[in-house]
């Protein structure tokens, strides 16, 4: 689509006409040598003189009128509208928190094959699915022991973050548990983030054992922040000691930040959560549209240089035959 970025210069086409049609015409004095016998000389080589005046040349007329307006249309500055271009930006900002301490090596998640993994198998194939479907979300990663660390910051280059959940290893952050202090780490994160949607899914097969903050307060802390928190028990509340997972205190986390809690027993249930985590923080974007301009005003000035250069050109070549075609008078001995 053509478009003009200064239509308003179009005004600029009649000034051409009324400058022909006022203003006076160019007259250049030249001097000149009288000849008595210029009548005769004229005669003589087959020429008539023409009278005084002004000479209109229709074809010139024309051809200025059309470089006119090329100009003008130049300085109007015409432009290409191409096609939209669609951007999406992101308006969620999703942190996974993972528990990888070393509990998460018990051997008791059936695949659908019946065959038996260990729990963070079991958690980084579904949550590989889960990364998949959320490619208008920014994502990051969080690994939590005995300590909390970042393994991806918040991205949109999904593949990378899938290649750094692949080389999360049991017990690499610690044998310990520090859910307050994955919560924490989740609040510095996001503290600073423009997005409103702010939502933290933290997974957790043990009891708080060694966290700085406490884990309620941490919840806490989250909340002020606007920081919703969904909270996946996979461990067996009937154990001992770390490997005993807190049911209710994650409960209570997900109520007081407004999020939801899960029990995930097996591979099927944890599918089963995030599934429906998708399904209560569906996708949300911002698309952002706009339409490249491509400047074209060369184009109307180079067809009126061309025009000038090939007018000039032809007439120069057309003088100089006639010059060369011209019947010359031989001087007599």
């Amino acid at each position: 689509m053509w478009q003009l970025d200064y239509p308003w210069l179009l005004l600029l086409l009649p000034c051409g006409w009324l400058a022909y049609r006022y203003l006076p015409d160019y007259r250049e004095r030249q001097r000149a040598l009288r000849v008595p016998f210029f009548n005769a000389l004229s005669q003589a080589i087959g020429q008539t003189p023409k009278a005084q005046g002004i000479r209109r040349n229709i074809a010139q007329l024309g051809l200025n009128a059309v470089v006119w307006g090329l100009l003008v249309l130049g300085a109007a500055r015409p432009v290409w509208i191409e096609k939209p271009v669609e951007h999406a930006q992101p308006t969620r900002d999703l942190m996974l928190a993972i528990d990888i301490s070393q509990s998460m090596e018990t051997r008791d998640y059936t695949q659908a094959d019946g065959s038996k993994v260990d729990r963070l198998s079991a958690v980084r194939q579904v949550i590989q699915g889960f990364i998949a479907q959320r490619k208008d979300d920014r994502l990051g990663l969080i690994v939590f022991g005995s300590g909390a660390f970042t393994q991806a910051p918040l991205t949109l280059d999904h593949a990378s973050l899938s290649l750094l959940l692949d080389q999360v290893g049991i017990g690499m952050a610690g044998p310990n548990t520090a859910v307050g202090d994955a919560i924490g780490l989740t609040i510095r994160l996001l503290e600073k983030t423009a997005e409103k949607d702010k939502v933290l899914i933290l997974l957790t097969d043990g009891n708080d054992t060694s966290s700085v903050v406490e884990p309620l307060h941490a919840a806490k802390m989250a909340a002020d922040a606007g920081i919703v928190v969904h909270t996946i028990g996979i461990g067996d509340p009937g154990a001992s000691g770390e490997s005993k997972v807190d049911l209710e205190s994650l409960q209570k986390i997900a109520l007081r930040t407004g999020g939801r809690f899960f029990r995930a027993e097996d591979s099927q249930g944890l599918q089963q959560v995030y599934r429906t985590l998708d399904q209560i923080t569906p996708h949300q974007v911002n698309t952002l549209s706009h339409q490249p301009k491509r400047d074209v005003f060369w184009l109307p000035l180079g067809a009126a240089l061309l025009l000038l250069g090939g007018w000039h050109g032809v007439a120069a070549l057309w003088s100089a035959l006639r010059h060369e075609s011209a019947p010359t008078v031989a001087a007599e001995a």
